[in-house]
């Protein structure tokens, strides 16, 4: 697959997208995003503004295996990785797969469930496998988790640790739609145009193909640095307890290269690492408790300022 290919078959998922989701070009590039650099989403937003269609969508363009799990406190981890279970009949064991065995997962309302079934499943994103009574099991390719919770309601939730946050390459909103967005939405179901079945565009084959490609593009040493150093700025502002980690690190550099594919270019320029900086670190900062934990419009404000310090490199032509 060539820059072309990718180019033309990323506009058709779009396109299927775009189908369900009136609007919200931002959400879906961010999510685009993340499957090409083979990373997991998590969007937050408040009930009813199309989280989990956003996700159901994209496995049906992709023609990929999917699994919703709506989480709930009585969820257990041997719900998400599967179970071992002896057979009377054949005098063997076998596994019965867990819903984290599908290409992908939506975990709906993920705060809502205990914080040992949150790591089986987060552990399960990090390796690409799950260990059921000692014998392992990959995960299918291409594997994403699209995970949504609602910043709002906190009662009866189980808030994500940092360790378990940075499992995230992104954190993403939907927002409210426009007037204009909202008429189109009521159109579209009042005309019984939304909700049917999107045809695939592509299969799983074409997705590990655009992911090969994005790990192709160039990310010279001056882009290196440049992403070193906002992450450097972030371990050392007063009003930040804890910076971006390597980890976080990796993630805006695997971003950027995804974005930079979804240019249309081979290479990474400054704008795409300025273009993921907020998306994929906000949610791993941690800030001082006198300016508050986790408040993502506070590390967007502070992110953006940081990366306004850090001198842009010169690239050559």
């Amino acid at each position: 697959m060539d820059r072309d290919q990718a180019a033309g078959l990323l506009e058709k998922i779009r396109a299927g997208i775009q189908r369900e989701i009136v609007g919200k070009k931002e959400a879906v590039d961010h999510v685009l995003c993340a499957l090409l650099s083979g990373g997991h989403v998590l969007i937050e937003d408040v009930p009813g503004l199309g989280k989990t269609t956003l996700a159901s969508t994209l496995a049906q363009c992709t023609g990929c295996s999917f699994q919703r799990i709506q989480f709930t406190p009585d969820v257990t981890p041997s719900d998400i990785t599967g179970f071992t279970m002896f057979n009377l009949a054949t005098g063997e064991k076998e596994f019965h797969q867990g819903a984290v065995m599908s290409q992908m997962v939506v975990a709906d309302e993920i705060n809502r469930t205990s914080p040992k079934t949150q790591s089986a499943l987060l552990q399960a994103m990090q390796e690409g496998r799950v260990t059921v009574d000692g014998n392992t099991y990959n995960l299918p390719q291409p594997f994403m988790v699209l995970a949504t919770q609602n910043p709002v309601e906190l009662t009866g939730t189980y808030p994500l640790p940092e360790a378990q946050l940075d499992r995230f390459l992104m954190r993403i909103s939907m927002g409210y739609p426009s007037k204009s967005q909202e008429v189109d939405i009521l159109q579209g179901h009042y005309r019984g145009e939304m909700g049917r079945p999107v045809e695939p565009v592509c299969g799983p084959e074409e997705i590990i193909g655009l992911q090969e490609l994005t790990a192709e593009v160039k990310c010279v040493l001056s882009i290196q640095r440049y992403i070193v150093e906002i992450a450097e700025k972030t371990r050392t502002h007063k009003e930040i307890l804890l910076g971006i980690s390597p980890r976080g690190s990796i993630a805006l550099m695997r971003a950027s290269m995804a974005w930079a594919l979804m240019a249309g270019r081979d290479y990474v320029l400054p704008d795409d690492v300025q273009a993921m900086a907020e998306p994929v670190l906000a949610h791993r900062l941690v800030l001082d408790s006198r300016i508050g934990l986790r408040e993502q419009g506070v590390a967007q404000k502070l992110l953006a300022d940081l990366v306004k310090q850090v001198p842009v490199p010169a690239m050559k032509s």
